[in-house]
C-alpha cells in the first residue's frame, strides 16, 4: 500500500471520528451546565468601563 492511500485510509476514519469527538467536546463545553453566568460576563464585557449611555451631548461630539 503506497503512502497515498494509507493516509487517505487514515483520513477517511480516524481523522473523522477524532475530528467529530473534537467538535461534541467543544459544543458540550459551550453549553455545559452552570455556563451562562460566564456567557453573560463575556458577553458584557465591553460596557464594564463605560459611565453612562450615551446623550444627545456625545452623540454630536461624535458627528464632528
Amino acid at each position: 500500500m503506497d503512502t497515498y492511500s494509507w493516509m487517505r485510509e487514515l483520513a477517511d476514519s480516524w481523522v473523522l471520528l477524532a475530528m467529530f469527538v473534537f467538535f461534541a467536546g467543544v459544543v458540550f463545553w459551550a453549553f455545559r451546565p452552570g455556563s451562562r453566568k460566564d456567557h453573560e460576563e463575556s458577553a458584557n464585557l465591553i460596557f464594564r468601563n463605560e459611565q453612562s449611555p450615551a446623550g444627545e451631548k456625545s452623540l454630536e461630539e461624535a458627528k464632528q
